[in-house]
């Protein structure tokens, strides 16, 4: 079970697929035009969710000190290293993201630890970049977003990485508009 000081659990939250990008998109945060919606709604979800079960909302862009999100994710035995170095998740593949987390005081029932899926993989994560911005270290940010700069480059752009794309694992969790809303996000 995962714990910081004060807890008796943590619970990693992400995005309930494919029903999470329809509610999303029909909140205030998405429709408002202020910056960082996502970021906003998980404030707002997270912190109500946190509120109604006695716990604490955490988030991995609060800090410093940050939160140890992918540590805490790798421990559940749901969440690994990729062969590109991105979290993959066993039901949910390359689209994994963690929006939050909730300290809780008391312990829970945690679900069990799924199967690796990048052991039976032929990993076509590994060819999928067609520009070769993945290394044993992760991705070259500063390739990615030239490449995103050019007309080739929008098809990542339009309907999402082409390396998570590649991931047989969790393919049809993800809408093509949730996928361009985070890669505008990532490249704006």
């Amino acid at each position: 079970m995962l714990r910081r000081e004060g807890s008796e659990a943590i619970l990693l939250l992400g995005p309930d697929e494919p029903r999470f990008w329809e509610i999303f998109a029909a909140s205030a945060e998405y429709r408002d035009g202020a910056p960082d919606p996502l970021d906003r709604w998980s404030a707002r979800v997270v912190g109500a969710l946190a509120a109604a079960v006695g716990g604490t909302a955490l988030f991995p862009l609060d800090g410093p000190p940050y939160a140890p999100i992918f540590g805490w994710a790798f421990a559940t035995g749901r969440a690994w290293s990729s062969p590109v170095a991105m979290m993959v998740h066993g039901e949910r593949g390359l689209w994994v993201s963690v929006r939050g987390a909730l300290a809780l005081p008391y312990p829970v029932d945690l679900p069990p630890p799924l199967p690796r899926p990048c052991t039976t993989c032929a990993a076509p994560c590994r060819a999928a970049c067609p520009i070769d911005a993945f290394g044993p270290d992760g991705l070259d940010t500063a390739r990615c977003h030239g490449y995103l700069d050019t007309e080739a480059g929008r098809d990542c752009l339009d309907r999402g990485c082409a390396v998570r794309r590649a991931c047989p694992v969790g393919q049809d969790l993800r809408p093509p508009a949730q996928s361009a809303f985070h890669m505008r996000a990532y490249h704006p």
